[in-house]
């Protein structure tokens, strides 16, 4: 895979992203103002780090706007969860409403950014996160479609390699595919990519340089 590098901010002085680090960062690159999806998964972290002065309305399929952090403790109400099945808490202002409205958000582009979770993601944007394609998994799109095709902006939280060392970022996808050309950024333990009409672009790295990334990919 070609990588674009011109830009490319390296963090040599640290190792990779953790899974709160790379969460801080999504919420950070966050538009003020943004309604947001949050996908099941790594991507609900992202909840905790939002600032109340970006003034983010969270949006969950199951029905609900102006969701807050996880709840813990005292907090957790059972009758008051997210996609996941993770309890969380409401803001002030918070609504609730039925599936098909929900998804209704999701198809008429209301969204502004949707963070997701992935198998794969190709260099022209495709995305692959409901199945491996082994006969044995199971598979489980939900409203991934819905908010890949619907959001003005994807944006992906995944590891950069799978345990075995294989890229999940590559040039065409092996997995079956949940969108076509829908992704706009991916973040990763090992840096962050822009998904551009000329190629990836590799905005910053963590734990390693462009090159040594260029040389995996």
């Amino acid at each position: 895979m070609k990588l674009l590098t011109d830009r490319t901010v390296e963090h040599t002085d640290r190792g990779p992203l953790n899974r709160d680090e790379l969460a801080a960062l999504v919420a950070r690159d966050i538009p003020v103002g943004s309604y947001v999806n949050l996908g099941i998964g790594q991507p609900t972290l992202v909840a905790d780090h939002l600032r109340p002065e970006q003034q983010v309305v969270l949006h969950t399929e199951n029905g609900m706007l102006g969701m807050g952090p996880q709840a813990r403790g005292d907090e957790a109400d059972s009758d008051l969860v997210n996609a996941g099945k993770i309890p969380v808490t409401e803001l002030p202002g918070a609504a609730y409403f039925h599936h098909a409205d929900s998804f209704a958000i999701m198809r008429g582009g209301h969204l502004d950014v949707c963070v997701l979770g992935a198998f794969q993601v190709s260099a022209a944007g495709d995305l692959a996160n409901w199945h491996t394609g082994d006969p044995h998994a199971v598979p489980a799109v939900g409203g991934a479609m819905d908010l890949a095709i619907g959001a003005k902006q994807v944006f992906v939280m995944m590891t950069l390699f799978t345990r075995e060392g294989a890229a999940k970022l590559v040039d065409a996808c092996s997995c079956p595919l949940t969108g076509r050309n829908c992704v706009s950024r991916v973040y990763t333990d090992r840096g962050v990519f822009l998904v551009t009409p000329t190629g990836i672009e590799v905005r910053d790295t963590y734990g390693t340089t462009a090159t040594e990334l260029a040389e995996r990919l």
